[in-house]
C-alpha cells in the first residue's frame, strides 16, 4: 500500500472531537484520543485506561481517563500561542497509521514574526505503559520562548470527576502523579521526565490539578528547539506500588532515548502488520479506508494480558461505559482469529473468566446457567441501565430492556468460542473453561424456554432480537437459531466427553449424560422460523403483521431529531421497519441453512426497511450480498463499514452527552466484507477454500490468515486463487511464533 497517511489540512474548531477518533493512537492497555497538545478537558483530551472502572454517586460506572502527560502549552514573547484561542497562518495534523505517529504541524504569526510548532507522540507498541513525544518549537527571529509541559491532571469525565485526590510530586525535570480513585480508591499514576539539548532555564508551575514544567528559552533564528518526553502509566490493577513502577520506567526510558524507544515502537507495528494488511489492487481509496480500519483493531487489542476484551468504543474515551458488548464476538472476533490468534485467545478467555458473573445474572432472573452481560465490565458486571434512554420531550429516563431481554449475547459467547477453535485447532481452551462456558450457555437457554399447553414445541418469548426497536418479542428469528446453535454444541461436547477425561474434568460434576438427553429434546423441539411463500423469514412472530412502511416515512413522523425510535411509544415501534440486519445476520452466520434464493429474498426484503442505526449493519448486508455473488451491492455497505472512523459523521451527542468514538465493530465487519464475502473465503473439510466475488474494477486482494495450526498467504483474483503455507505457528506473541 502506498499511502498510510491520512491528514487534516486546515483547523477546524468544528471538528475536534470527530478528530481526536481520527488521530487516536493506541496499544491496548491505552488509547490517546488526537487531541492537540494544548487542549484542556473542555475539548474532550484523554488518556484511557483498559479494564479499570469508577462509579461516583447515581452516575453509570465508566472507565478511567489518566491523567494527561501530553499536555503543552507555548508562550512567545510572554504570550501565549495555541488552538483555538489564536489563528493559525497554517496548520496540519497527521496520523501514520502503519506507525501509529501522530503528527501536528502549526504556524502562528507573533508581533516580532512567525513561530511554528511541531509534534509527534505514540503509545508505545514495545511497552504498553509508555507514551513517547517529541515537541519542536522554530522561530524566524530571536523569541523570548517558555514551553510549559507536564501532567494535566484535571481530566475530562463523562460521569465524573473519578478522582478524588490528585496528589503531585516534582523531581528535577521529572513529574509525577498520584491519583486515587472515588469508588474503590485505587491508585493511577503517571510519571513523565523531559530531555532537550537546547540552552534553557528550568522553572515549575503548579496549577489546581495541573504540574508543569516551564523550560525557558531564547531562540536563535530558525533553529529549532526540541523537547523529547517520555510517560508511563501503572494502576494498582497493575502492580503493588505503580508510583515506583512509572518513575522507574521512565527513567530507563530516558536513558534508552526518544528514537530508539520510536523504532522499538515502529518494529512492532511493523510485525503487527506482516500478518494484518489487506492489499487490493484496483482500488485505492477502498485499500486506505479498510487498513485504516484495520489499524484502529490493532490499537485497541489487548496484547498485555491473558484475559481482557475490547469495548464497543475501543479504547477512545468513557463512551457506553468502556463495556464489551456482542460486539467483540460477533464483529471483532473474525479479525484476530485470522490474523492474531493470540489476542483472540485472550479475548475469549475474558468471557470464560467472567462466567460467574454471568451465572449470577441468570439466577437473578430467576433462570440457570450462564446469562452474560450486555454491557460487560470487569468480573461480569452488567453495566446496562435499566433507563437506558432519555425521553427528549419529558427528560425523564425512559425504561429499556436491552439488559433484560438481549438473551442472544450467550449465543454471541459460545459461538465465538466454537469459531476460535474450529480455526486455530486449539482446543485447550475446552478445558480451560471454555466446556463449562458452552455447557452453561446451554442450560440457560434451556431454562428460559417455554412450553404452550399441548402445543409439543419450545418457544423463546418476551426478547429483544439484534433489532432493538422492536423490544419484548416472541421467536426472534436470530435469537432461536442461535440458542439452537449452543444447544447442539453442548450435545456435541458432552458427547465428547465420555471418550475425552481431560474435557469430562473440565465439565466438572455435571451429570452429562441428563443434559445431552434434554439438550437434544431441546435442539427438536424449539421453534426455528422458515421461508414463507415469497421465501422471507418472519423475524418475530407478528412481525409481518406490522405496518409495512419506508424508512423516510417514519423518519417524517418524528417532533425531534433526537427522538428514539423504538421502545414502547418509538416511531419505528408499530412498523416493519427495523434497527439493524436481523435476520440477515442469521443468514450470514449459519448460510448453510437456506438456498442462497432465499438468502438473496431476504436481502431484497429486509434491506429497504433497515434504519441502519447501527454502524454493526452494513457488513452484514454487505456479507450476505457477496454470498449471493452479488460484490456490487454489497461494495457501498463495505465501504460504509470501513469508513466509518475515517469520514464520521456518526452521532457525538445525546442532549449534552458525548457518544461518540470509534466504531471497532465496523472495523471488524469491514474485514469480514472483504475476507468472508469479496475474497469468499471459508473453511471446509479441514481446508481454506476462497469462492470470490471481487467487486468491478478489483483485480487482485493478498492477506494472511492464521488457520490450524499454519499461517497461509492468499492471492485472490478473478480468475483463481493462491493459497500458500508460510510454516507452523503457536499461538503466542504479537502475531505467533514461527
Amino acid at each position: 500500500m502506498k499511502n498510510w497517511i491520512i491528514k487534516e489540512e486546515w483547523f477546524n474548531n468544528q471538528e475536534i472531537t470527530a478528530n481526536e477518533n481520527r488521530f487516536l493512537c493506541g496499544n491496548g492497555y491505552l488509547g490517546i484520543r488526537g487531541a492537540l497538545e494544548e487542549f484542556q478537558k473542555e475539548k474532550l483530551p484523554a488518556v484511557n485506561l483498559s479494564g479499570i472502572y469508577d462509579r461516583v454517586g447515581d452516575g453509570w460506572r465508566e472507565p478511567l481517563n489518566a491523567p494527561n502527560p501530553l499536555y503543552t502549552r507555548m508562550k512567545v514573547d510572554g504570550e501565549y500561542y495555541f488552538l483555538p484561542e489564536k489563528e493559525p497562518v497554517s496548520h496540519t495534523q497527521e496520523l501514520d497509521f502503519k506507525h501509529g505517529l501522530v503528527r501536528r504541524h502549526t504556524t502562528f504569526h507573533t508581533k516580532r514574526g512567525s513561530v511554528t510548532v511541531e509534534s509527534e507522540h505514540f503509545a508505545s507498541m514495545a511497552d504498553c505503559h509508555l507514551i513517547g513525544m517529541r515537541y519542536i518549537v522554530m522561530a524566524d527571529f530571536h523569541a523570548d520562548l517558555e514551553i510549559q509541559t507536564g501532567i494535566d491532571g484535571d481530566v475530562w469525565d463523562i460521569h465524573g470527576p473519578h478522582y478524588d485526590d490528585v496528589r503531585f510530586e516534582q523531581k528535577d525535570k521529572r513529574i509525577l502523579v498520584d491519583a486515587i480513585t472515588h469508588e474503590k480508591k485505587e491508585h493511577v499514576c503517571v510519571a513523565e521526565q523531559y530531555r532537550t539539548q537546547a540552552p534553557h532555564e528550568h522553572k515549575t508551575k503548579e496549577e489546581e490539578r495541573r504540574s508543569l514544567h516551564r523550560i525557558c528559552v531564547v531562540t536563535d533564528i530558525n533553529k529549532p528547539v526540541v523537547i523529547e518526553k517520555m510517560a508511563a502509566v501503572y494502576t494498582t490493577n497493575d502492580c503493588e506500588n505503580p508510583q515506583s513502577a512509572s518513575e522507574e520506567l521512565v527513567a530507563e526510558s530516558m536513558e534508552l532515548g526518544y528514537e530508539k524507544q520510536r523504532k522499538r515502537h515502529i518494529d512492532c507495528w511493523e510485525k503487527l502488520w506482516s500478518t494484518s494488511k489487506v492489499e487490493i489492487e484496483g482500488d485505492e481509496e477502498a485499500e486506505k479506508e479498510l487498513n485504516y480500519s484495520l489499524y484502529h483493531l490493532l490499537s485497541i487489542a489487548p496484547y498485555h494480558a491473558e484475559s481482557q476484551s475490547i469495548p464497543a468504543r475501543g479504547l477512545s474515551g468513557q463512551t457506553y461505559k468502556g463495556a464489551v458488548f456482542w460486539d467483540t464476538e460477533m464483529f471483532m472476533l473474525d479479525f484476530f482469529i485470522n490474523t492474531q490468534p493470540k489476542v483472540a485467545r485472550t479475548l475469549l478467555k475474558y468471557r470464560i473468566d467472567t462466567l460467574a458473573g454471568a451465572e449470577q445474572k441468570a439466577k437473578s432472573y430467576g433462570y440457570s446457567g450462564a446469562f452474560y452481560a450486555w454491557e460487560s465490565q470487569e468480573g461480569g458486571y452488567d453495566a446496562c441501565s435499566d433507563y437506558n434512554v432519555t425521553d427528549v420531550f419529558t427528560n425523564r429516563p425512559m425504561r429499556t430492556y436491552f439488559k433484560d431481554k438481549q438473551i442472544h449475547i450467550s449465543g454471541a459467547v459460545v459461538y465465538g468460542l466454537i469459531h476460535y477453535v474450529n480455526s486455530t485447532g486449539d482446543t485447550s481452551i475446552l478445558y480451560e473453561g471454555g466446556a463449562k462456558t458452552i455447557l452453561s450457555c446451554a442450560m440457560f437457554y434451556d431454562s428460559r424456554m417455554i412450553e404452550r399447553v399441548h402445543s409439543g414445541v419450545y418457544e423463546l418469548c418476551d426478547v429483544i432480537g439484534p433489532d432493538e426497536y422492536h423490544e419484548r418479542v416472541n421467536n426472534n428469528s436470530y435469537t432461536n437459531r442461535l440458542a439452537g446453535f449452543v444447544l447442539t454444541e453442548a450435545v456435541r461436547i458432552l458427547s465428547q466427553s465420555r471418550e475425552d477425561e481431560k474435557l469430562a474434568e473440565a465439565l466438572g460434576e455435571a451429570d452429562c449424560e441428563y443434559w445431552e438427553k434434554r439438550f437434544k429434546e431441546d435442539t427438536e423441539k424449539l421453534v426455528q422460523k422458515k421461508p414463507g411463500t415469497n421465501g422471507v423469514i418472519e423475524q418475530f412472530d407478528g412481525y409481518f403483521q406490522l405496518e409495512d412502511t419506508t424508512v423516510d416515512t417514519v423518519r417524517s413522523r418524528l417532533l425531534n431529531e433526537k427522538e428514539y425510535w423504538g421502545g414502547a411509544y418509538g416511531v419505528a415501534s408499530d412498523t416493519q421497519i427495523i434497527k439493524q440486519a436481523d435476520v440477515v445476520t442469521q443468514l450470514v452466520m449459519f448460510p448453510e441453512d437456506f438456498s442462497r434464493k432465499v438468502a438473496w429474498d431476504n436481502w431484497n426484503y429486509y434491506e429497504p426497511r433497515t434504519e441502519h442505526g447501527s454502524s454493526l449493519s452494513a457488513c452484514m448486508y454487505g456479507i450476505l450480498a457477496c454470498n449471493c455473488e452479488n460484490p456490487d451491492a454489497a461494495y457501498p455497505f463495505f465501504r460504509k463499514s470501513a469508513a466509518a472512523d475515517l469520514k464520521g459523521g456518526g452521532k457525538e451527542w445525546a442532549g449534552n452527552v458525548y457518544i461518540g468514538g470509534t466504531h471497532p465493530a465496523a472495523a471488524g465487519g469491514a474485514y469480514m466484507t472483504a475476507i468472508k464475502g469479496f475474497a469468499g473465503i471459508t473453511m471446509e473439510d479441514g481446508q481454506i477454500k476462497a469462492h470470490p466475488h471481487l467487486p468491478d474494477g478489483w483485480e487482485k486482494m493478498r492477506f494472511s490468515i492464521f488457520y490450524q495450526g499454519e499461517r497461509y498467504e492468499i492471492c485472490v483474483t478473478a480468475n483463481g486463487t493462491e493459497i500458500k503455507s508460510m510454516g507452523h505457528y503457536k499461538i503466542s506473541g504479537h502475531c505467533g511464533d514461527f
